[in-house]
């Protein structure tokens, strides 16, 4: 039995009733709200000492709510990520002062947490060419799990995809044509086709005869899948993760440029920012990628120029007078870059 019933009454009619039914919300956004609640809830019972049964609307106070945002700061995660996960609490607490009164008290205190501010570019980790295929060497390609996971990564690379939407996709998605594409659902069910380079798809083709001999390639089996109890099931967030940190950190040895935590988002920044070093137009990249606002795309053109700066500074000879201005006023994208950017003419 729980120790407060109104709390996780509360939390199974939002995920189950409200979201979905009222809201009309995707199963993408619901399992990141589920996600940030969990995580939460795992936080505030590993603090606490308690079982999660023991958690109460009074145990999760704006303190306890702090204490939580500043161990996502502590593991390496993003300003962005602490903000979603607090929106999406914060979500939650406003629904449940809406249905019961008695939590209004509750959901006023969590209202009052302040969201971080994010710089308008954000740094963004991403991996060099060599560190990509530092981290793809990592696999044991002798055995089924070691194909699998190479594959896993290397298309999650190639086509530049989010975790949720590489879970989700299916053969069926897969076009097998001359020219190999997938079809992908991003953010607000938008559908838009990414295309696979032919070594990939090369590969892709070795993987289903491997991995989806009895269905075919034009089924609807996920195709990165588990198996339990009889059937096969997509992979969950916790295992894709585990499975790029892991690798990173055997990889982290072999190539001192690996960083201390690779995650899956990492590939993605990485493909991006090799297609715009490559010299592909920002909003071919917005496409690619699916992003609904070129703002979030020059995020890759800001971090390219840091790059390079910090190159050019770090060849500076000391004693010369250019070493005067390496404190100079760092360069940012103006509105006139942004239109040459995207309209070819740089």
């Amino acid at each position: 039995m729980v120790k407060d019933k109104t709390f996780y009454e509360l939390i199974s009619d939002y995920f189950r009733v409200y979201l979905p039914q009222f809201k009309k919300r995707s199963a993408h956004t619901i399992r990141s709200y589920r996600m940030a609640l969990n995580s939460l809830l795992d936080f505030v019972a590993k603090e606490m000492n308690i079982k999660l049964s023991e958690i109460t609307f009074e145990v999760i106070d704006s303190k306890m709510v702090a204490k939580y945002l500043a161990h996502l700061d502590e593991n390496g995660n993003s300003l962005t990520t602490r903000n979603l996960r607090l929106n999406c609490i914060k979500a939650f607490y406003s629904y449940a002062a809406e249905v019961s009164t008695e939590t209004i008290a509750f959901e006023r205190e969590i209202s009052k947490i302040p969201k971080a501010t994010v710089p308008k570019y954000r740094k963004v980790d991403y991996l060099s060419v060599k560190a990509v295929n530092v981290l793809l060497d990592q696999p044991n390609t002798q055995t089924a799990k070691g194909r699998r996971d190479r594959f896993f990564m290397l298309l999650m690379y190639d086509t530049g995809t989010r975790l949720a939407e590489i879970r989700e996709m299916k053969l069926c998605d897969i076009t097998w044509g001359k020219k190999a594409e997938v079809k992908l659902l991003g953010k607000g069910r938008k559908e838009r086709a990414v295309p696979i380079t032919d070594s990939v798809a090369a590969e892709l083709k070795e993987y289903a005869r491997e991995f989806h001999a009895a269905t075919g390639k034009y089924s609807d089996d996920y195709l990165f899948f588990i198996e339990q109890r009889g059937g096969r099931f997509p992979f969950s967030d916790s295992i894709a993760r585990k499975i790029i940190r892991s690798y990173g950190e055997s990889a982290k040895e072999a190539w001192h440029e690996i960083p201390d935590i690779v995650h899956p988002h990492m590939l993605r920044h990485s493909r991006a920012m090799h297609l715009y070093q490559k010299g592909n137009d920002l909003s071919l990249i917005q496409q690619w990628l699916g992003h609904s606002n070129l703002e979030t795309t020059l995020v890759y053109a800001y971090a390219d120029t840091e790059h390079k700066r910090k190159a050019l500074e770090a060849s500076i000879d000391p004693a010369s007078p250019l070493a005067k201005r390496r404190n100079a006023e760092r360069f940012t994208l103006s509105d006139d870059d942004t239109v040459r950017k995207l309209y070819g003419l740089v």
